[in-house]
């Protein structure tokens, strides 16, 4: 009797003693990790740094929303970058692909290390912060996929969520790393946000050494990855003459409804992030309006202290999550929390409220946003690959992926700063819940995706490479 596909999967992992579990784990989380700092260090420079020393022009507002706009560059470059890489993803296999999408991320953030400022060159500053925001974006838009199929399609028969996780562990090592740096760094230079120093340490060069140091850890990640082999799973699709010649046009002829609500399924998982990030530490650390801004006045080190005790709580979330999805499904446990986060938005109003802000009560709002974002992020990079076939896997998640970061990361910080500043906090939170309320639909119409194999994918046979 011939075996199931997912027991040759598990057969295969197991033949392959040249690459441990643990190096499969440690590659997929690295370079995740590299990726989501790189991108972080960027959100909080959007915030802190790049108002002031690429966007000097008009009021405060006026730069920190053109700051924000160059943020939301890469989210415009990620789905670009998920076709680019994922071609070749789909063409040439997972390993020397996530190769390529670390070193273009990684370069791109060492050369913004490197950039002159506006008052030295003028208008070519900003130009060129774009340039490598956007190459940023062509970066990551191939590296999520990458790590995510390296890790589900290495994984054992019912246990993919939980392999699945480690890439996702990334988002908040990354955070924590990036914003770690960068409290360290002004504390030690005494830079405040509320009051920038322009001609301070920190805003004349200390801001440009995380950035820098990226080199350092995309040099570990090369290494690391440099010693992988081919996932079993893609291997096995090759020999079988599975490959097409344009995954692009497979993708969207085969599994365009995939594609659609996959790109949803994400939607409120990047909304939430994005919100409890970027947004809230403008928001946080902005001008009280007894000081003619819209913000709460927290100290800028103070807040960054907040948010690196409430991301801890985001990465607790996510194994939690990556258990729940391989013991109860995919569906039950994303429906769930895409339904509390809804209530959660009910709550800026209340929550957020500057008459009766504290620390403890800011805290509080951070944990919880982190917690839930820990929860819907956790499965995800099971849940995007297992929708599509082999042979356009890596073309389709990451597509899905990164077209739900236009709709819900890119725009997510410049809405919420439009809405509060024009309405009220309280419309962040209903922007939540609306783009939660898509993804829930989303999720409702969505297969469960827990039993279904990876290895057997139906294919469409014109486009199979004959």
């Amino acid at each position: 009797m011939s075996k199931a596909p997912d027991v040759l999967v598990d057969e295969a992992v197991a033949a392959k003693d040249a690459v441990p579990r643990s190096r499969i784990v440690v590659a997929s989380m690295i370079g995740t990790s590299i990726e989501f700092y790189d991108f972080y260090i960027y959100a909080t420079a959007a915030v802190s740094v790049f108002p002031h020393l690429f966007f000097p022009k008009g009021n405060g507002t006026t730069a920190l929303l053109a700051s924000l706009a160059t943020f939301g560059l890469a989210f415009v470059a990620r789905p670009l970058g998920s076709i680019v890489f994922g071609h070749y993803g789909d063409r040439i296999g997972r390993k020397a692909t996530l190769v390529g999408s670390l070193l273009t991320m990684g370069i791109a953030t060492f050369v913004i290390g490197l950039l002159p400022t506006y008052h030295s060159v003028g208008l070519i500053a900003p130009a060129l912060l774009a340039l490598m925001r956007f190459c940023q974006g062509l970066g990551l838009g191939g590296e999520w996929s990458g790590a995510a199929l390296l890790a589900t399609e290495t994984a054992k028969s019912g246990k993919r969520a939980w392999a699945a996780m480690w890439p996702q562990l990334g988002a908040p090592i990354g955070f924590f790393l990036a914003n770690g740096l960068f409290l360290i760094i002004t504390l030690f230079m005494g830079h405040d946000n509320a009051n920038p120093d322009l001609d301070s340490a920190f805003l004349t060069w200390g801001w440009r050494i995380p950035f820098l140091l990226s080199a350092i850890m995309v040099i570990i990640g090369l290494y690391v990855r440099l010693k992988l082999e081919e996932t079993p799973v893609f291997a096995r699709a090759v020999e079988r003459g599975e490959k097409v010649k344009t995954p692009l046009a497979t993708v969207f002829k085969t599994s365009w409804r995939q594609l659609i609500i996959g790109t949803f399924v994400m939607l409120a998982t990047y909304t939430l992030f994005y919100i409890m990030t970027t947004w809230v530490l403008s928001y946080g650390t902005g001008k009280t309006v007894a000081a003619g801004g819209t913000g709460l006045g927290f100290k800028y080190s103070d807040f960054l202290v907040l948010q690196l005790i409430a991301v801890l709580f985001f990465a607790a979330g996510v194994p939690v999550t990556g258990w729940l999805a391989d013991r109860y499904g995919r569906r039950i446990t994303l429906l769930v929390t895409t339904a509390a986060i809804m209530v959660f938005g009910l709550t800026f109003a209340v929550t957020l409220d500057p008459e009766k802000m504290t620390d403890a009560r800011m805290l509080v709002f951070l944990i919880i946003g982190m917690v839930l974002m820990g929860f819907t992020f956790g499965p995800m990079s099971a849940v995007l690959p297992e929708l599509f076939p082999t042979n356009v896997r890596y073309t389709g998640s990451g597509i899905a992926y990164n077209t739900a970061s236009i709709l819900g990361a890119a725009v997510a910080p410049f809405i919420a700063t439009w809405l509060a500043t024009s309405y009220g906090v309280g419309w962040v939170g209903i922007y939540l819940l609306a783009a939660s309320a898509l993804t829930f639909i989303a999720l409702l119409v969505m297969r469960e995706t827990k039993d279904a194999s990876l290895d057997a994918p139906e294919l469409d046979p014109r486009g199979v490479e004959l």
